[in-house]
């Protein structure tokens, strides 16, 4: 009987040393930030057409923020309506919370200086800029408005940007088309942020 009783500790003890030395199963892989729908845009005259989500910095636009996120770990989507209204949302997933952190204090800065540097390139240019101020979601995002016109040529064009961060993942939305400001929707393109920012995780 203590023969019996020794050999099945034998074989218990071997089974836990497998047990033990076989490998833990890898952790998922955190998935992907999730972008807007066209549905999640500012109410339009028109209904919105969301693009395909693509991979890397947007290579045409984006004159505010161009240069600043890297291409590595960024997608972006556009969007469009019938009547000349556009949309970009651009999420970079950084490698640590800290480079996500600079990477969008780095946007918002860009954004908040952004009218300074059109001028500069383009001296007849004429416009205002406004900060709308922090909204809390997540890490935090920030609003801006840009209302420029072309006296030379008679053109006015309104956009509003924003940035936004949750942990890694870093957002910009950025909407624009003929007009002001005063039609504008700020109070939608708000309700956009929040949505984009808290869809990233």
């Amino acid at each position: 009987m203590r023969t019996v009783r020794t050999a099945l500790l034998t074989v218990a003890a071997a089974g836990l040393a497998v047990t033990a030395l076989a490998p833990a199963p890898a952790a998922a892989a955190p998935a992907a930030p999730k972008f807007l729908s066209a549905a999640q845009l500012p109410a339009s005259h028109t209904p919105w057409t969301a693009g395909p989500v693509r991979t890397g910095a947007p290579q045409e636009g984006s004159v505010c923020t161009a240069g600043i996120a890297p291409a590595a770990g960024t997608r972006y989507r556009d969007f469009r309506t019938e009547l000349d209204t556009n949309a970009r949302q651009t999420i970079t997933v950084a490698a640590t919370a800290a480079r996500a952190e600079k990477l969008a204090a780095d946007l918002h800065h860009a954004l908040a200086t952004c009218l300074d540097r059109m001028k500069e390139q383009d001296p007849g240019l004429e416009g205002e800029a406004f900060y709308h101020g922090r909204i809390g979601i997540e890490d935090g995002a920030h609003l801006h408005s840009i209302d420029t016109s072309h006296p030379e040529v008679g053109s006015t064009d309104i956009g509003l940007y924003s940035v936004g961060r949750d942990g890694r993942a870093v957002t910009v939305v950025e909407w624009g088309q003929m007009g002001e400001l005063d039609g504008a929707p700020l109070e939608g393109f708000r309700k956009t942020t929040r949505t984009a920012v808290a869809k990233l995780y």
